[in-house]
């Protein structure tokens, strides 16, 4: 089967996508990691949905959070690879198509730091200390500013 790359605003979101999306969500950041949290945010409205699918299920994906909705900058959240599809350079295609879109503007992330080196390898730098979101240690970093 085929991979192919998607990019949508919120309302562009079939129910099939967005149940993709979610069901992957969930299984990673609630169930793999063990994290009681409310992912329905009010930040998907405002964001651009990008995701690498293979048929019907979802193999990487992220939100593109414009400025002023989460931080002042823009941002990149809900980073995530299918367990299956890791260590398969997914994940950094992912961030290559994501900055890509962006272009080159600050952007801040909330990235769990143990990701800290994998954000570093495009551009991202600590900012600020380490802090605990939802019992997960994060750290803020920016790229471009």
């Amino acid at each position: 089967m085929t991979r192919a790359w998607h990019e949508r605003g919120f309302d562009e979101l079939t129910p099939r996508e967005l149940y993709a999306i979610i069901a992957l969500r969930e299984r990673v950041f609630v169930v793999e990691q063990r994290c009681n949290y409310l992912d329905a945010d009010g930040v998907d409205p405002a964001s651009r949905h990008l995701w690498c699918a293979e048929g019907d299920a979802v193999l990487a994906y992220c939100r593109l959070v414009p400025a002023g909705v989460k931080f002042p900058e823009v941002s990149i959240g809900r980073v995530i690879t299918a367990p299956e599809a890791r260590r398969t350079g997914l994940g950094k295609e992912l961030m290559r198509r994501a900055l890509d879109r962006l272009g080159p503007v600050p952007i801040r992330i909330a990235a769990q730091v143990y990701l800290e080196r994998f954000y570093g390898d495009f551009g991202f730098r600590r900012a600020g200390e380490d802090y605990l979101e939802d019992d997960i240690p994060h750290v803020d970093m920016v790229r471009g500013v």
